[in-house]
């Protein structure tokens, strides 16, 4: 398998991976860095993947720090990446001091529908998105490729973290359930749990077992969202919070969960705050429950 290692990636850099060259800078300016551009040929998805890396400051692949990783979907240029990164680094900062200093890999986006979906029953669904259905591969992609390659390449410790939002929620949770030993702490936002008219919420899962003994912490954040787009009516609250509760009721001491209800929010602006709000839970002080 080959990997190679792209250019450092810009904030004068915004639009997709897909862009020409950069334009040279103006003179006596000079890019503003904020992390580099790793490429992996995935032999499970048969194509390059674009990876986009923040790398705390202080890190240093010489010293015996290693640090914790979040890998984020959507973590394209002009997806999330950006501002989740923002996000970090702000909670590290000593007089914030909500979050330890973390890795971010954002995962450039090729086909949401196709990676982040499992086969659906729904014929409809079936005809307006053909290119759904795959998520087993890339589940595959970061078990067997993505976390290994990270894991030798920078200074990773074993704290793994999955961010989500909307379909990319519904992934987030199909691994939850289905391999929930590949992370320890989720974030998953407004999921499209509709998916499949809902079938997610009876996937029977070890996380729910009294034998499954990994610490782990699931934060669900959601919006004011209302029905989603599906003929037989879900609600994006009523279905996020069916899968709190599905959680809830882990027989396992070692899983917690915590359900945020965001009124303010919608379904494009939930993850923002939704993600502040899941670091504070996690690391910091506890936030009052909904």
């Amino acid at each position: 398998m080959k990997w190679t290692t792209a250019l450092l990636f810009t904030c004068l850099s915004l639009p997709s991976f897909a862009q020409p060259q950069n334009p040279k800078p103006a003179a006596g300016s000079k890019p503003f860095v904020l992390g580099v551009v790793d490429e992996i040929d995935s032999r499970v998805l048969n194509e390059k993947r674009i990876l986009n890396i923040y790398l705390p400051e202080g890190y240093n692949p010489r010293d015996s720090v290693s640090y914790p990783v979040t890998y984020l979907l959507d973590g394209s240029a002009d997806e999330d990446f950006i501002h989740v990164v923002g996000l970090y680094q702000f909670n590290s900062f000593e007089w914030v001091n909500r979050a330890p200093k973390s890795i971010v890999v954002g995962i450039a986006t090729v086909d949401r529908r196709r990676d982040f979906t499992f086969p659906t029953t729904i014929e409809a669904d079936k005809k307006r998105f053909p290119t759904t259905g795959h998520s087993d591969k890339f589940i595959d992609f970061i078990a067997k490729e993505l976390q290994p390659f990270i894991e030798k390449k920078y200074k990773t410790n074993a704290n793994r973290t999955i961010i989500g939002q909307s379909l990319g929620g519904l992934l987030a949770t199909e691994v939850l359930l289905k391999q929930p030993g590949l992370f320890n702490k989720y974030i998953i936002v407004s999921p499209s749990i509709w998916w499949d008219n809902g079938s997610l919420l009876s996937q029977p899962s070890a996380m729910l077992q009294d034998s499954f003994t990994q610490k782990t912490a699931v934060y669900i954040g959601v919006g004011k969202e209302g029905l989603a787009p599906t003929a037989t009516p879900h609600v994006m609250e009523v279905d996020a919070n069916l899968l709190a509760e599905k959680i809830k009721n882990s027989r396992s001491k070692a899983v917690s969960v915590y359900f945020d209800y965001l009124p303010e929010e919608d379904h494009a602006t939930s993850a923002h705050q939704a993600i502040n709000n899941a670091l504070k839970w996690m690391y910091a002080a506890p936030l009052p429950q909904h």
